[in-house]
């Protein structure tokens, strides 16, 4: 664990903190309310892309060097390597009232870095609370120092499932963005070829959006592989590890699709069980018919902007038939339905 401090005078500007990968949902902005901290507590995560103003138009140019690989929106000029944490986890900060500008709920740094160091007033990161947007603390990467932790780290691949099913019946926000960021990879791999995926709650999750164009490479079969699952010989969708955002270490796939552990377990292992009558005391692991298990009212949208995050940034997105995909969906096409 480390402690984040000013740079200016040494002040400690968090708790002690454990580095994990920057969540996937960071890309996605959601619905029209206060969203909770994108961070867990006691977490932090380093953004390598540059974050915040200026910014400016796209330049085909240095596209490349930058890792982009379809135009986007806009091309962030801030710092690189950004460190994300909750707001509940710093301390010793205060806001630039003058840079405490917003769409409508709070601040969404449009104006700078609109923290600074309570101590010496050193303009030390961003606060982002406005509605649609993940609440975090982005401390500017020159402006924090910490002394680097010995800890080893071991990588353990037991996650406790996220269910799918927000309380009101929508779908979870977590699981729109784990699905799009997974759908790029996907549809990255497949060379344009329809892709098969077995009856079940992997197919219902992304069977709509894989009606891909049938000129491509013959069929290909889409399976969920990882800890606990046999192999799969053809494309392996595998659990991405949440602390050092590596997938699933396969080697019997022809291609891997990395997806979110927590969204991969459920997927695996998490689904409720089927109801049943019994009489006397419930035994452990059965779910009572009172209430039901909660179930979807409506077909996953993958998030659109996560889905056009990553694609951007795969090389195969160059190829003509998955650019046109992406100009679709950037113009304001469902991704539930891309062709």
């Amino acid at each position: 664990m480390v402690v984040f401090c000013c740079a200016g005078c040494g002040a400690e500007l968090t708790v002690p903190v454990t580095r994990v990968a920057l969540p996937v949902h960071a890309r996605n902005s959601y619905g029209h309310a206060l969203l909770p901290p994108l961070m867990r507590a006691g977490t932090y995560a380093v953004d390598p892309e540059p974050f915040g103003p200026p910014w400016r138009a796209w330049d085909e140019s240095e596209a490349e060097a930058r890792r982009l690989f379809a135009p986007v929106l806009l091309l962030s000029d801030g710092a690189a390597g950004s460190i994300v944490v909750a707001p509940g986890d710093t301390c010793e900060t205060v806001l630039i009232p003058e840079r405490c500008d917003g769409y409508c709920y709070g601040v969404d740094g449009r104006s700078g870095p609109n923290l600074a160091c309570a101590s010496c007033g050193l303009e030390v990161g961003t606060r982002i609370d406005d509605c649609s947007r993940w609440q975090e603390v982005r401390f500017v990467p020159d402006s924090v120092r910490f002394e680097p932790s010995e800890e080893s780290l071991v990588e353990d691949w037991t996650f406790e499932g996220l269910p799918p099913v927000e309380p009101s019946g929508a779908w979870c926000p977590y699981w729109e963005a784990a699905v799009g960021d997974a759908l790029a990879h996907l549809f990255a791999v497949s060379g344009g070829g329809t892709i098969a995926v077995e009856d079940g709650f992997v197919s219902a999750v992304f069977g709509a959006a894989l009606a891909l164009p049938s000129s491509g490479p013959p069929r290909r079969n889409l399976a969920l592989a990882g800890p606990g699952l046999p192999d799969s010989d053809d494309i392996a969708l595998v659990p991405r590890h949440p602390v050092t955002g590596r997938p699933w270490p396969h080697s019997s796939a022809t291609d891997v699709v990395p997806l979110a552990a927590e969204v991969w377990t459920w997927l695996a292992f998490g689904q409720d069980p089927v109801t049943a009558p019994v009489s006397g005391v419930m035994p452990a692991g059965v779910l009572r018919d009172d209430p039901l298990p909660k179930r979807p009212r409506g077909p996953l949208s993958p998030a659109p902007d996560v889905f056009l995050y990553t694609l951007a940034r795969l090389p195969a997105v160059r190829q003509p038939w998955l650019r046109a995909i992406y100009d679709r969906v950037k113009a304001g096409g469902p991704v539930s339905r891309i062709v």
